[in-house]
């Protein structure tokens, strides 16, 4: 059976079309099956079986439904979490901000703070119900990557942040309500589905004012349910929020206005909003705010996942 898995694990990982590797040692794995049938029955469980020094440690979970509010701790480092089934294998909670002591900050179904660490064609879900806030997937961790994931949620479903933390979101989905990307973070979102299922704002960064870039969103496309018609790409939520669209498919319901100042008129002269080279019906441009940015060509070669991520400086072992 082992054997088998292993063979099953390794064809995945040679065929999935990503940028970067995380698994150098694939038979140094967990395996994590709700029926019995693996290592161990929860997926918390195998996070606490790592030990803090080992090298990269792959947990594999097989298809079925985790109903845990899982934490990966700074101290817990290089672990490549790889489902069987994106569709199938499904890491739920429902907490939201007001349920009991819960907050916006402490409602999330998985929360990684180590470093290096991965996940794979997983669905992560916050199932609340639009109750309030409730974060799905809240990651501060640096050098992390989603690959082929779906991240489900509605106001707030993914906090993207970290303290100089870079991260990288590759064909993955992610739908929300309001703000439902936000943080401070520098994060690239390639070749992704964004669906918008508020008439409200998609991102919400809070960039550090040093940061040079903020959420990249690099050939994706821009949707929403059929009712909806009236969304911003973003709003600052602090004063130096840095979010540009690239080479992105924009839906009809992108206001035409494309950016919000949140109430704050100061925040338009240290926010930086900017386009470059979208389409659909949502990237008319002429009557974008003044304040948002259009990117010239050359101001846009800057804008590749090597140099937004600094990638020569991103250690996966």
């Amino acid at each position: 059976m082992r054997k088998k898995l292993n063979i099953l694990i390794l064809l995945y990982l040679l065929g999935s079309t990503i940028l970067f590797s995380c698994s150098s040692a694939i038979e140094n794995q967990i395996v994590v099956a709700a029926d019995g049938s693996g290592d161990y029955k929860s997926i918390q469980e195998a996070i606490n079986a790592v030990r803090s020094s080992e090298e990269t440690k792959l947990i594999f979970i097989k298809s079925g439904i985790y109903k845990e509010k899982l934490v990966v701790p700074v101290d817990k480092e290089n672990i490549h979490f790889v489902g069987e089934d994106v569709a199938k294998t499904i890491i739920t909670w429902d907490d939201y901000s007001g349920k009991g002591d819960i907050n916006t900050f402490t409602s999330f179904t998985m929360q990684i703070l180590g470093n290096n660490i991965c996940v794979e064609n997983l669905t992560i879900e916050n199932s609340e119900g639009m109750q309030g806030q409730a974060v799905a997937l809240h990651v501060e961790g640096d050098g992390c990557s989603f690959k082929k994931c779906r991240i489900l949620g509605n106001q707030d479903t993914v906090y993207a942040s970290g303290k100089n933390s870079r991260q990288y979101f590759q064909e993955c989905y992610i739908e929300g309500t309001t703000d439902f990307i936000f943080g401070s973070s520098t994060a690239v979102f390639q070749d992704c589905v964004i669906l918008c299922k508020k008439n409200s704002y998609i991102t919400a960064a809070s960039t550090p004012k040093e940061s040079e870039f903020g959420y990249v969103f690099m050939n994706c496309k821009i949707e929403a349910t059929p009712e909806i018609s009236k969304v911003f790409l973003g709003r600052p939520w602090r004063d130096y929020a840095n979010v540009v669209f690239l080479n992105c498919e924009l839906g009809a319901h992108i206001r035409p206005e494309g950016w919000h100042n949140w109430s704050k008129p100061e925040r338009e002269e240290t926010a930086f909003y900017a386009e470059y080279r979208n389409r659909g019906l949502g990237a008319d441009t002429s009557d974008r705010v003044v304040w948002s940015k259009q990117l010239t060509a050359k101001q846009a070669e800057k804008y590749t996942v090597e140099n937004v991520l600094q990638l020569s400086k991103w250690e996966i072992k």
